[in-house]
């Protein structure tokens, strides 16, 4: 076969390849990314967070000796929600009043994997609550954590002194050694006087997590280093272990098993994502949807800006984005009452999702989405019709819309 032939045959078979492979996702389809105007440093840090953030641990690195998962990635697959396979199993008991978190019992979370020769945990006996968590999606996050703490309190109306039945109301968390060192240790991403991760008569405000139980990233990551893959890190040295197999009992691998600088790495990739695009956001049933949102009093909780404070990161510095969450704790009714609950929250209490990204949910969850903050609703409709409580109000506006109106409302959601 001469040259000529041969190039041609080279053409065809390259444009059959093309033909056949997929192509790739629009960037308005995918979760993750960068902000953008990193500095060539933060870029660095980014990608060494990135690559940490998917690492898979073994028992050689420390993993367990009890764990839920092996890597971070595991339960937010390309940086978005987890699949309800990957839940989170919180569990307490209520006496004398009191929400008790039974730490002596291995809780408030639970570790149902464990490694070779080791014992995972079960629910012990005495649980009056216990709740799932769906991992949620990790984009953004450093723009919520950059807010002030005067614009969330400003935010807040626990008495509901306004009359509109909302009685949003800021998560305040107990001080501890963790909780003081975490706090610290974020000064050094501040510039100037502090504005945010302020103790307020002794506590301190918290943003992340369904119960709001984390005040900053550092806290949450460490946090989840531990209770989701059991592993120590600087500011956490102790292994979690099963109860019933005493104190002493634990993994082979000195601690901390995860040194400060990697946690800090993987601080700052998720201080550095950006957040979740917007699709379609000019069509018609969209911005009809988004009035309607708005006419229902959905944006009352999910509301829809919000602006950072100072920040070092010149791409988060005084930012106004669209995450359509106020931070604080609703009283969502019975309907979402697991009996179990965190900090100064209520067990009907929740912190008010962040919508924005919702759109995108089924992408990381296996082409399915679980909505709400275990996964119980397979729809934007289903996850509606469970808000009850100060909500309750929003359901029925959207109960009264035309079938139209309710898809656009959904139309809505989903762009977002």
């Amino acid at each position: 076969m001469g040259p000529l032939r041969l190039g041609v045959v080279g053409l065809l078979l390259l444009a059959g390849c093309d033909a056949l492979l997929p192509s790739a996702p629009a960037p308005e389809e995918v979760l993750d990314g960068p902000l953008d105007d990193l500095t060539p440093v933060e870029r660095a840090a980014f990608a060494a967070g990135d690559g940490e953030f998917g690492r898979i641990f073994s028992v050689a690195d420390g993993l367990g000796p009890i764990f839920v998962a092996a890597s971070c990635s595991s339960c937010h697959v390309g940086d978005g929600k987890g699949h309800p396979v990957f839940n989170l199993s919180r569990f307490g008991r209520m006496r004398d009043g009191a929400f008790d978190p039974m730490r002596a019992d291995g809780g408030p979370q639970l570790q149902h994997r464990a490694i070779l020769n080791y014992i995972a945990e079960v629910i012990p006996p005495g649980v009056t609550g216990v709740a799932q968590f769906t991992p949620p999606s990790v984009t953004g996050l450093g723009f919520l954590e950059a807010v002030d703490d005067a614009d969330l309190l400003a935010l807040a109306d626990p008495d509901d002194t306004d009359g509109d039945g909302i009685s949003g109301r800021v998560q305040l968390i107990g001080e501890s050694d963790l909780i003081a060192e975490v706090s610290r240790l974020e000064l050094l991403f501040e510039p100037g006087e502090q504005s945010r991760h302020l103790p307020i008569n002794g506590r301190f405000i918290g943003r992340f997590g369904k119960k709001a139980s984390a005040i900053n990233l550092l806290h949450q990551a460490v946090t989840a280093y531990r209770e989701d893959m059991g592993l120590t890190t600087d500011l956490i040295v102790e292994d979690p272990v099963n109860p019933l197999l005493g104190p002493f009992a634990g993994d082979l691998v000195p601690d901390p098993e995860v040194g400060s600088s990697t946690v800090s790495n993987v601080v700052f990739y998720l201080k550095t994502l950006r957040a979740p695009p917007r699709r379609n956001a000019e069509a018609a049933d969209v911005r009809a949807g988004e009035g309607l949102f708005a006419e229902a009093r959905c944006s009352a909780c999910h509301l829809p800006v919000l602006t950072t404070g100072s920040s070092r990161i010149a791409a988060l510095n005084r930012k106004v984005f669209h995450p359509y969450t106020d931070l604080l704790l609703h009283d969502m009714g019975p309907e979402l009452d697991d009996q179990y609950t965190e900090g100064i929250a209520l067990t009907s209490e929740w912190r008010t999702a962040p919508l924005w990204g919702i759109g995108l949910a089924d992408r990381s969850q296996g082409g399915k989405g679980y909505f709400l903050h275990d996964g119980r609703a397979r729809s934007l409709r289903e996850a509606i019709e469970y808000h009850g409580g100060e909500a309750a109000a929003s359901r029925e506006a959207f109960r009264h819309f035309t079938p139209a109106q309710q898809e656009a409302l959904l139309a809505f959601l989903r762009s977002l």
